[in-house]
């Protein structure tokens, strides 16, 4: 691939960036950059924002998780700390997940909670390790259709394991943690359903939900939880709360704690500490990267693979579960106003308050209310809609939806996204085949040869390369999944200076949706800086793809050739032309 434009010359300057550079955390950073009083004030605004978010989640998250609701404190208070601390993203807000319910359930289940720590810190050293190998460049190559996969998978079991609190069903023995097992066995209990639990369950949706739609910037789940825990006291509703399953939560943090250990505990384990590491990597890059995409910064993501590890290490020292970046939380973050990695930290300070102070009132908090509050995030992060798209995108993308769906729901988390990841590969060398295929006698790599003047090539235009106005790109090559990482970092850095941008296509022989919803990304932030984006060159399969994935008029123009974009660019054309036409 080459590209234009004066950014093209500054790229080739860049620097080998040293061991120190390329690990230093973003507090660091950002302190250098200046930190004064306003951006003092802004952080505390927003990590007690995101402390009153975290809260309630943190403890439904643990409770679901097979463990009991202090633990899942701890992994906010310490795992959330260390995370802001030594991070290479300046906005990521670490804690438990809801996409590790799963796998920490099944682990305790299997080995107990002394297997859940002990997972937890060997977790961490690998991802420790894997951060110094510099792995963390290529974990951002899964597929999209992967990540969405995956993630809706996790939404399902998510909601399934909620239905026991949010109905109050009593089961005669121990709820299974295999999916089509569970559904039997709350099936058998219906008969048992509270009234009083589900109605508990019904208005604190209704609340997170009306309030998520009216009053956006209240926290929605701290009142539904805070309502549902007066209304359960007040009117001595029979329902099961913190304080009747697991005698509160303490005031204190614990000492810190080495795990049982033994050789056999650990081999046993191992497994699952893998697919922590696996799952914890996947999440808290996605995190850093979506928040790049709100921001505009751009993070380290072996720096922060690092911190994850010392985060989870952190997190099994003081017996917590295991921690990642947060996609919502870290989104929250931003919107409150965060400027760097002490709101964070003040975060997890927050949180240590309360449980210093106000611990003893957890204890009127209901299951069906913090059941409630996890099936509104299972909702949030099926991201439906990119489900619906990928389905209609193409075949392949959807055999490797579908398969890493059902496989995260039927059988295995890291299964899924192994058997995802290989049918991706797959999916890629079948498209690069037969685009190999559509000229005769056409060689997989393309010889050097010689520039002529046979038209073949694209004239070097020297008025593109100095237009402080217009930022001209061009993709050569099979833009995939393995790429669409690379060349999205160079087209997020798009001047906010300039009035148009033009990404050329015309020897793209095709992309996949990983790549389609990068550029999907930039038109939105381009359409949001006032950057007029055009797509030139760009065959009709490449032309479907982007538009299935929101590259659509007005975000993105479409043009046959580069000087075309430019004139209207320069012209300040803005009513649709033919070439938009066809592309609808």
């Amino acid at each position: 691939m080459s590209i234009t434009g004066q950014h093209a010359g500054k790229l080739h300057q860049l620097r080998r960036p040293t061991f120190a550079e390329l690990y230093l955390p973003k507090l660091v950073t950002v302190w250098r950059e200046g930190y004064g009083l306003a951006d003092l004030r802004a952080d505390v605004f927003a990590g007690l924002t995101v402390a009153i978010v975290a809260l309630p989640l943190s403890m439904a998250i643990a409770i679901a998780s097979g463990v009991t609701p202090d633990r899942g404190l701890y992994t906010a208070v310490v795992g959330g700390f260390i995370v802001s601390l030594l991070g290479g993203s300046r906005f990521q807000i670490g804690g438990p997940a809801g996409a590790f319910i799963v796998l920490v359930a099944v682990t305790a289940e299997r080995h107990g909670v002394d297997g859940v720590i002990l997972a937890t810190l060997m977790a961490g050293m690998v991802l420790i390790a894997a951060g110094l190998l510099r792995i963390g460049t290529y974990i951002k190559f899964i597929p999209y259709p992967v990540t969405v996969g995956f993630t809706a998978g996790i939404a399902v079991i998510i909601f399934a394991s909620q239905l026991r609190d949010l109905g109050g069903i009593t089961l005669a023995g121990k709820e299974p943690s295999e999916f089509v097992p569970k559904l039997v066995a709350l099936a058998g209990g219906l008969h048992t359903i509270n009234p009083s639990a589900v109605a508990v369950a019904i208005v604190s949706i209704a609340v997170i939900a009306g309030l998520r739609r009216w009053r956006p910037s209240w926290p929605g789940i701290l009142i539904a939880v805070v309502l549902a825990a007066v209304a359960t006291a007040v009117l001595a509703l029979p329902v099961e709360t913190i304080g009747s399953r697991f005698g509160g939560i303490p005031r204190e943090l614990p000492s810190p704690a080495l795990p049982a250990f033994s050789f056999a505990k650990a081999t046993a384990v191992l497994p699952d500490a893998i697919s922590f590491a696996l799952l914890a990597a996947i999440e808290s890059l996605l995190s850093a990267v979506v928040a790049d995409g709100m921001t505009g910064r751009r993070h380290r993501s072996n720096c922060e693979l690092v911190a994850q590890g010392a985060a989870n290490i952190g997190s099994a020292l003081f017996g917590g579960i295991c921690v990642t970046g947060l996609i919502a939380r870290t989104a929250t973050n931003i919107r409150a106003g965060g400027r760097g990695p002490l709101a964070g930290m003040l975060h997890s300070v927050f949180l240590l308050l309360f449980m210093l102070i106000a611990a003893p009132l957890a204890s009127y908090v209901p299951l069906a209310a913090l059941a409630a509050v996890l099936v509104v995030v299972a909702w949030t992060m099926a991201e439906k809609h990119e489900f619906a798209t990928l389905l209609r995108s193409s075949w392949g993308d959807a055999v490797v939806l579908l398969a890493t769906f059902l496989l995260t729901i039927f059988r295995d988390l890291t299964e899924g996204i192994l058997v995802g990841f290989a049918l991706g590969a797959v999916l890629f060398i079948h498209r690069m085949a037969e685009m190999t295929g559509i000229e005769e006698r056409s060689p997989l790599v393309a010889a050097d040869r010689p520039d002529d003047g046979n038209g073949e090539r694209v004239p070097y235009d020297p008025a593109l390369a100095i237009d402080r106005d217009v930022l001209v790109y061009r993709i050569t090559g099979a833009f995939f999944f393995g790429a669409a990482s690379a060349i999205g970092n160079v087209l997020d850095g798009i001047a906010d200076q300039r009035k148009g941008l033009v990404v050329d296509f015309a020897a793209v022989p095709f992309l996949d949706s990983t790549a389609a919803n990068v550029l999907g990304r930039v038109a939105v932030k381009a359409h949001r800086h006032g950057i007029r984006l055009f797509i030139t060159g760009a065959s009709p399969a490449v032309r479907r793809a982007l538009l299935t994935h929101g590259v659509t008029p007005p975000r993105a123009r479409y043009r046959a050739t580069i000087a075309r974009a430019v004139a209207d660019i320069k012209g300040g054309a803005a009513q649709p032309v033919a070439d938009d036409a066809v592309a609808t």
